[in-house]
């Protein structure tokens, strides 16, 4: 059974390989990454809880201050690279790709293997964009498993809208079936990247060109048609069971042509169309849209990064998690 060792982001960061299997591109694992709280934990409001973070498309963990905001509040905080994604990928992988979300079932098993061997306390999930949109399947397929889900600009709609994700859904779907691998035009021109230079959040290292290239990884149609099933499903109404937070920046600006406004807004996603989309996941889910907010909230200028935190904290302290 692998063990714990030290991981790229350094001490007091630790890392473990997830076996699962193979595909057609070799061995496949899952990497799991953890960072303990202190010895006096068990004095914080938080102590009984594990949380586990998934992060993006063409992403990576390496948010430190995420995780020492989870272990001041005295909870356990763990972060899964999926299969074929940063401390995951390997040689020869296709990165990112897999054909349906629901592949990611086996990582998510074998990490709350580790994370939680006997159902001990209790469970908060966290994704960030794709990783959100995961999650909230998996929590829906799951129901009960969780008792807080996380969502930081989930990607629970395609950037066309409803409209034009049904328009081009049955055109992408028969060619993800004749050419699952295909080519596609790129779609991202960097901008988020640059936005995240400016601000000095843009993670450092030499993994980070290969794990979280500037323009992001190369779709494909398989992918980007499971992506849009995981919409409809969405659009169609899924309970993940547990209260749900959807941290969101205020506005978006989605253009062609590089603008500074990209540094205080999403350049990804269409949040107002997130934020509709988002009232389809459950019975308890408080939006949060936050003033100056990029793609990742928790990347963003330090008076937004701040009142991320902030609004975080109070949900799950007043709220969610409250005793």
């Amino acid at each position: 059974m692998p063990e714990w060792v030290p991981d790229v982001l350094g001490s007091p960061f630790e890392q473990r390989t997830l076996p699962l299997g193979e595909d057609a591109e070799g061995p496949v694992v899952a990497t799991l990454v953890r960072r303990l709280p202190g010895p006096l934990a068990f004095t914080r409001p938080l102590h009984d809880v594990d949380v586990l973070f998934v992060h993006g498309w063409s992403d990576y963990f390496f948010q430190t201050g995420l995780a020492e905001f989870w272990n001041e509040l005295g909870a356990r905080f763990y972060a899964l690279d999926l299969r074929k994604y940063g401390r995951s990928l390997r040689e020869g992988q296709t990165p990112g790709f897999v054909a349906s979300l629901a592949e990611y079932d086996a990582d998510i098993a074998a990490a709350l293997d580790v994370v939680r061997p006997q159902g001990r306390g209790r469970l908060v999930l966290m994704g960030h964009s794709t990783g959100g949109l995961t999650l909230t399947l998996w929590s829906a397929r799951h129901a009960g498993t969780a008792s807080a889900l996380v969502l930081d600009s989930p990607w629970l709609e395609l950037q066309l809208g409803p409209l034009g994700r049904q328009a081009i859904a049955p055109i992408l779907h028969a060619r993800a079936v004749i050419d699952p691998m295909g080519g596609q035009p790129d779609v991202d021109l960097g901008f988020y990247t640059r936005a995240q230079k400016d601000l000095g959040t843009l993670p450092k290292g030499a993994q980070r060109a290969l794990w979280r290239p500037d323009t992001g990884f190369a779709t494909r149609p398989a992918w980007l048609d499971a992506i849009l099933a995981g919409h409809e499903r969405v659009a169609a109404g899924v309970d993940v069971g547990c209260p749900a937070l959807v941290l969101l920046s205020a506005r978006s600006t989605l253009a062609r042509r590089w603008s500074e406004a990209m540094t205080r807004t999403d350049s990804v996603l269409v949040v107002d169309d997130i934020a509709r989309a988002a009232t389809r996941i459950g019975r308890s889910v408080t939006i949060e849209r936050i003033e100056g907010a990029i793609h990742d909230v928790f990347l963003s200028a330090p008076a937004s990064r701040d009142a991320a935190y902030t609004a975080l904290e109070r949900w799950l302290l007043q709220g969610a998690l409250a005793r």
